[in-house]
C-alpha cells in the first residue's frame, strides 16, 4: 500500500513537471534576457513554501554565476526593501499569483524601475499582471490528497528555477573552473582543486593498444576497461584515440571489420591535458567538448588517462606522495 501510494505521488509530481514544459513560451526567453542584461543581481522573493523554493533557486543561481539574493516579502515591507536597486531584476514566486504580501510589493518595484519576472501557476493572476515576463507553471493537480499542501506545484517551480539556471550557465559560458571558485569548501570544489596527476588512471588501468591492433581486439579492450575510450600508442607516445562513439559510427558505415586495424580509423589529433594542470581545467575541457575521458600527455609522453568519474567522485582518489 505504501509503495503504491509513493509511486502515485511521484507520478503526479512528474506529470506536473511535464505539464510545465508545454507552458514554456517567449516569456522564458524574455526572462533570460532580463537577467542577462542585469548589471547587479537577481532578487528572488516569495512567501511560505514558495519562499523556500525561491531560496533554493537563489542558491543555485549564485553557485552558477548569477548573483542572487532572497528577499522575504514581509521583511521587505519593514525596511529590507532598501536592498533593492533600480538596476536589479526581481523573480517573484507565488503559485496562485494572489499572495497579498507579495503583490503589495510589486507596485513599489515598478516605481523604482525594477524589472520583474513572475513564476506562477496562474498566468492571469494579479502577480502576472504586474510582471514584465511570466513563467507559467500550472500543474494538473497537487500530490497532497487534500489538495492543500503545495507538493507538485513547488516541484514544478523548482524545476523551472533549474531551467533558468542551466540556460544561464550556457549563455554565460560558465565553466567547471568557475563553479570551483564558488565552492572552495565543498567536496566537488576540493576534487577540482587537485592536480590531474592525483586523479588520473595509470599503467594497467589504461586501455592501451598498438597501431596495428585489429579493430575487434580494440573493442574487447574497450569493453574490458569500461572507460569508453581506447588509446593507441607506440611505446609511451600517444598516436590517437578511439571512443565508443567512434565505434558506433563505424558500425553504421562498415559491415566487415575482420581485416580492419585501429590505425586506419583512430582520431590522430586527440585533445590532451598536462598532468600538472588542475582537475578543474580538465573538467572544463570535457564540458566544452562533451568528452568523458581525456588522455594526460606531458611533452609528448603519455602519462595517464583522466575519466569523468575520477573527477566527480566515483571510486577512490589515488593521491601521490
Amino acid at each position: 500500500m505504501s509503495l503504491s501510494r509513493a509511486r502515485e505521488v511521484l507520478q503526479i509530481e512528474a506529470d506536473g513537471i511535464l505539464a510545465v514544459i508545454d507552458q514554456l513560451s517567449s516569456d522564458f526567453d524574455k526572462a533570460i534576457e532580463l537577467i542577462m542584461a542585469c548589471p547587479t543581481r537577481l532578487i528572488v522573493t516569495g512567501i511560505g513554501k514558495s519562499g523556500i523554493i525561491g531560496q533554493k533557486i537563489a542558491a543555485t543561481l549564485n553557485s552558477t554565476g548569477t548573483p542572487s539574493i532572497f528577499l522575504h516579502p514581509v521583511e521587505a515591507m519593514h525596511g529590507d526593501l532598501g536592498i533593492v536597486a533600480p538596476s536589479d531584476v526581481v523573480l517573484a514566486l507565488s503559485y496562485s499569483g494572489e499572495t497579498t504580501e507579495l503583490n503589495m510589493l510589486m507596485p513599489t518595484f515598478k516605481k523604482r524601475g525594477v524589472k520583474t519576472i513572475a513564476l506562477t501557476g496562474k498566468k492571469n493572476s494579479t502577480l502576472a499582471g504586474f510582471a514584465d515576463a511570466v513563467l507559467a507553471a500550472e500543474i494538473p493537480q497537487e500530490a497532497c490528497p487534500l489538495g492543500l499542501a503545495p507538493t507538485a506545484s513547488t516541484t514544478a517551480a523548482l524545476a523551472m528555477g533549474d531551467a533558468l539556471a542551466v540556460v544561464l550557465i550556457d549563455r554565460k559560458n560558465f565553466l567547471a573552473s568557475d563553479f570551483r571558485y564558488n565552492h572552495p569548501g565543498g567536496s566537488l570544489g576540493e576534487r577540482l582543486k587537485t592536480r590531474v596527476s592525483e586523479v588520473m588512471l595509470i599503467g594497467e588501468q589504461m586501455p592501451v593498444v598498438g597501431e596495428d591492433t585489429p579493430f575487434l581486439e580494440a573493442i574487447k579492450t574497450l569493453n574490458t576497461k569500461n572507460l569508453g575510450t581506447v588509446l593507441i600508442c607506440a611505446e609511451d607516445t600517444l598516436l590517437g584515440i578511439i571512443t565508443d562513439g567512434d565505434i558506433r559510427r563505424l558500425i553504421t558505415e562498415q559491415a566487415d571489420f575482420s581485416s580492419l586495424q585501429v590505425g586506419a580509423v583512430m582520431t590522430r589529433s586527440a585533445k590532451t591535458i598536462d598532468s600538472d594542470q588542475l582537475a578543474a581545467d580538465a573538467l572544463s575541457i570535457m564540458q566544452r567538448h562533451e568528452f568523458t575521458a581525456l588522455p594526460v600527455v606531458d611533452h609528448g609522453t603519455l602519462r595517464g588517462l583522466l575519466h569523468l568519474h575520477n573527477l566527480l567522485g566515483k571510486g577512490e582518489f589515488r593521491m601521490l606522495v
